[in-house]
């Protein structure tokens, strides 16, 4: 695996995030995801 210091890391189908304080971000990715 790859680590990157990023809010949200998108890879295929795997939607993640670093910590609690990004949720916002995540939420917004699973949302376009959900939407797409």
């Amino acid at each position: 695996a790859t680590f990157v210091d990023m809010e949200v890391a998108v890879d295929k189908n795997l939607i993640t995030s670093r910590k609690p304080e990004d949720l916002p971000a995540f939420m917004r990715a699973v949302i376009a995801a959900l939407a797409a």
